[in-house]
């Protein structure tokens, strides 16, 4: 369960409110979080693994505070960003995926055996070896999204993993998104992924102008906005 409690959050460079008086719970469900430019949704989103801390308010993740308890919630949450170039940090794929379970103290065999079973999961296995800079922007998103995956996190948050890509890459993306078994919280401006969701957060200028069915905010956000 995702709690966000009265948030707020005032922008550090001018006082500037982002988030006003946010509260909203999350259960297992996969929920998009829609809006214009500018409304806090990847604010939203950067509450969810403690990337952002609120100015005001909490954050729980199953009952660990992202301001106590935050290494708690990062075994919990797994963040994939809208340029996945800024996770792909090691020379090849199977070592960029490997990062993540070094750090919890896994055997190298185990570490091996989870990560060249995600790679086979995800159709990925012929880039084991592949140098991350060399790949395409979808397959470095791909690589990305299972670079998350194979910590088994209990929730996946993304914020617009399909802004960059083409419309081919973007379908591979949202149908890998809406495929998972972990609570999915997906910022996007793809309202076809939107609607494909079982929920829907819609923020207007930093406060939940709507949540709940997916299909029924994605066509009052269309018709405010139309």
């Amino acid at each position: 369960m995702i709690s966000v409690s009265h948030v707020s959050v005032l922008s550090r460079d001018d006082g500037a409110a982002i988030l006003t008086d946010v509260s909203v719970e999350l259960d297992g469900s996969s929920t998009a979080v829609i809006g214009r430019n500018g409304s806090g949704k990847s604010t939203f989103a950067r509450l969810l693994n403690g990337l952002q801390m609120p100015t005001d308010g909490t954050v729980t993740i199953n009952g660990h505070s992202t301001a106590t308890a935050l290494k708690a919630v990062r075994r919990q949450v797994g963040f994939v960003f809208q340029n996945p170039d800024l996770q792909l940090v090691f020379p090849t794929v199977v070592e960029d995926m490997g990062f993540g379970l070094r750090n919890q103290g896994l055997s190298a065999d185990e570490i091996d055996r989870r990560v060249l079973a995600a790679l086979e999961n995800y159709g990925l296995t012929h880039l084991q070896h592949h140098a991350t800079h060399s790949l395409s922007g979808g397959e470095k998103q791909q690589v990305a999204v299972a670079g998350v995956l194979v910590m088994s996190p209990d929730i996946v948050v993304c914020d617009e993993p399909t802004t960059l890509l083409d419309l081919p890459n973007t379908r591979l993306i949202n149908r890998l998104l809406l495929s998972l078994t972990q609570q999915l919280i997906v910022v996007t401006h793809d309202l076809e992924l939107a609607a494909s969701c079982a929920r829907v957060i819609w923020f207007d200028q930093g406060r939940i102008a709507f949540y709940g069915d997916a299909e029924t905010g994605v066509r009052q956000y269309l018709a405010s906005v139309g």
